[in-house]
């Protein structure tokens, strides 16, 4: 009797440290969207997207899961967010890590990828590059539903980005409340006038005349097309489908009228009743983003002026090199703390 406690308790040991070190895993797969077919820039509507499956997704079958939407930033994508290239940051390691060893619950987490031909869809309805409000706030939605045992109920729906994906999280977020509980926005770029291009600039963006040559420009030239595919269509505008904010070296006000009609700071004032519904919304940001850091402080003093609850905090670093601490702990804490993970 003794040696079979002692075998038992053996086993019991061995299978406590494999459930410790339980790793979830990630599968990457196409999702069909209607909403962004017919896109003049014609780009794919067949999107990639990764989805990570925490560690007891495979051994308990009976159980589901809250879903965490993530938007990865601009010029990136879901493939270098989840390590299936090499990147700046691992999103698939700090979740195994969180999730295996208790910092954070389990739960499902998505990222479409939204590179397009202008390296990015800044998540809003464009002519020229879809409508991506619908594809992600709907279509991705039920799709995952559909497809996986999730918790279908806003409740047990979060979503957060970073930079680019930051701003689609406050965009998304303050438009559709129906479909989330909580959002999480990490240095949220693009809130105000931003990254203004100079006299080289302009000439080099007038310069572009094919999708070919998106690719070959800075990033300010790239951001700066990307803001007006994603907020300034033209269908007349062959190749680009574009109007650029700047001509001949000047700002064209009834173009920039469009990019700030799209800019949080301006228009965040409308939603604010949408906002209040919310269970949790959270905004960081690292005191050396110098820009970025100025539009949060603006945006967290209007929603103080609004009584929107929300939680803001600042920590000594730039736009990239303490997101995955960040992600860590507090993050995925944040959503483990105000996610449902029953059913209703």
């Amino acid at each position: 009797m003794k040696i079979k406690s002692i075998v038992f308790t053996l086993i019991f040991a061995l299978l406590s440290i494999a459930i410790s070190h339980a790793q979830g895993f990630r599968v990457r797969l196409k999702v069909q969207s209607e909403a962004l077919k017919n896109n003049l820039i014609n780009d794919p509507s067949n999107r990639d997207v990764t989805v990570y499956l925490p560690p007891s997704y495979q051994t308990s079958l009976n159980k589901k899961y809250p879903v965490l939407y993530f938007l990865h930033g601009f010029t990136d994508s879901d493939s270098e967010w989840f390590g299936w290239k090499h990147h700046w940051i691992n999103l698939y390691e700090i979740l195994n890590k969180s999730m295996s060893d208790g910092t954070s619950k389990e739960m499902i987490v998505v990222m479409p990828n939204a590179y397009t031909t202008f390296k990015g869809s800044f998540y809003g309805k464009s002519e020229t590059m879809g409508d991506w409000e619908t594809f992600i706030t709907k279509e991705l939605v039920e799709f995952i539903d559909l497809r996986y045992r999730t918790l279908p109920q806003a409740s047990s729906r979060g979503l957060a980005g970073h930079s680019m994906g930051g701003y689609g999280t406050i965009r998304l977020g303050m438009k559709y409340p129906e479909v989330y509980a909580a959002m999480y926005a990490l240095s949220p770029c693009c809130m105000d006038e931003s990254l203004v291009p100079d006299a080289e600039n302009i000439k080099n963006m007038e310069a572009v005349n094919s999708k070919s040559g998106v690719a070959d420009v800075s990033f300010v030239e790239s951001i700066n097309m990307a803001f007006s595919a994603a907020w300034a269509s033209n269908p007349r505008k062959f190749p680009l489908y574009i109007d650029l904010a700047y001509k001949d070296g000047k700002p064209r006000p009834e173009i920039l009228e469009k990019f700030k009609n799209n800019q949080i700071l301006y228009t965040v004032d409308q939603y604010i009743e949408n906002l209040k519904t919310y269970k949790a919304f959270a905004i960081d940001v690292g005191t050396d983003d110098l820009e970025i850091f100025e539009a949060s402080n603006k945006l967290h003093s209007i929603l103080l002026n609004h009584k929107v609850n929300h939680t803001f905090e600042t920590y000594k670093g730039n736009h990239t090199n303490k997101i995955g601490e960040r992600i860590t702990t507090k993050t995925l804490p944040f959503f483990s703390k105000h996610l449902e993970f029953e059913s209703k």
